[in-house]
């Protein structure tokens, strides 16, 4: 490596670190903030079977976990102004993240619920609670602790996945890049770098959920020996 890339990759360093502090991982909290809140609903409405909301749930997850998310951000973006709809990129790119997200976690929080022993619902029911009650304080605690590390899988997914806004214009940490690439003429060596701080914000997101998981003690207490 010489010593013109070396100089380009120092300077470039903090130019691409900061839209990813300022623009990428807003943009992945709030994704995966409203994506959640998505996701929860659609599940609710299906382990509830309430009928018409549970149709309309699998016709959702149907839609939105088999296009594709860049053609899913086009649609959002360059697509609904033709209709009247004109959004900024940022709030079109959450929008579109949030609507996928929530597809997929919505079978996440699904199967998480699924999991909780009946006998733990009907416990509830015995000692007089009512169906929200039950969902609250016996079964959603034990769902999320299930749901727990693929959700946080997903969230680790989504932060690689906003490198997609980049199409729609959001000036995001792999956009700024792409910027620095075109004017240098180094782009195996920006975007290496790129990958360099996506992997470092990912192995961050990994240790802190190594730490909830433990805090929090998910695994199971080993068995007591006779």
């Amino acid at each position: 490596m010489n010593e013109r890339i070396i100089q380009i990759l120092i300077s470039s360093f903090t130019k691409i670190l900061i839209p990813g502090i300022k623009v990428t991982i807003p943009l992945t909290i709030l994704s995966f903030t409203f994506g959640c809140i998505i996701a929860l609903f659609l599940a609710l409405v299906q382990v509830a079977n309430v009928k018409g909301l549970k149709q309309f749930a699998r016709f959702y997850i149907w839609i939105f976990r088999g296009t594709p998310l860049l053609v899913q951000l086009f649609i959002i973006f360059f697509g609904l102004p033709s209709i009247g709809i004109i959004l900024d990129a940022f709030p079109s790119a959450v929008i579109a993240f949030a609507l996928n997200l929530g597809a997929y976690n919505a079978e996440i929080f699904r199967s998480a619920i699924l999991a909780v022993p009946e006998g733990q619902t009907e416990a509830a029911y015995m000692v007089g609670l009512n169906y929200p009650q039950t969902m609250i304080r016996v079964v959603m605690p034990q769902a999320f602790r299930i749901a727990f590390p693929p959700l946080f899988n997903s969230l680790i997914g989504l932060t690689k996945d906003t490198s997609l806004a980049s199409n729609i214009t959001v000036i995001e940490l792999f956009t700024t890049a792409q910027q620095i690439a075109a004017r240098t003429y180094e782009p195996f060596a920006l975007y290496c770098e790129a990958a360099v701080i996506y992997l470092l914000i990912c192995t961050v997101l990994t240790a802190v959920q190594n730490w909830a998981e433990k805090k929090l003690s998910w695994s199971r207490p080993a068995a007591k020996q006779s």
